[in-house]
């Protein structure tokens, strides 16, 4: 195993699966993340505006860098639909060398235009 303070895991909920694939596309597009995982049909329960709420979302977790957190911040916050989207970074404590190299080197390379899938 790798030891490495220099990658995260960020957690974004989106109210549905098309969002989801949105958000996700646009950020390895970017290529602010290696990768992406959408966690479909999850319930939520949070209070909102001083009221109870329940709802069913899509989780994505995002693979990424630590260096790359700022601009995937602002990716999410600008395309996002929700006013307060979810965004909680978990630092990663280490991984096996061959995983983590791999999403240095994705993050690293040119942006490009992804072609969306809705």
């Amino acid at each position: 195993m790798k030891k490495s303070r220099s990658f995260a895991v960020v957690l974004v909920t989106a109210p549905d699966l098309k969002t989801a694939r949105r958000l996700a596309q646009s950020a390895l597009g970017s290529r602010l993340v290696a990768c992406a995982n959408l966690v479909p049909r999850i319930e939520s329960h949070y209070w909102w505006q001083g009221k109870l709420e329940t709802g069913a979302e899509v989780l994505l977790l995002f693979k990424t860098t630590k260096a790359k957190l700022a601009a995937l911040e602002e990716l999410i916050l600008s395309e996002h639909p929700y006013d307060t989207p979810e965004f909680v970074v978990l630092p990663v404590e280490g991984g096996t060398k061959r995983y983590l190299d791999w999403v240095a080197e994705s993050v690293r390379r040119k942006p490009w235009n992804v072609k969306r899938k809705t």
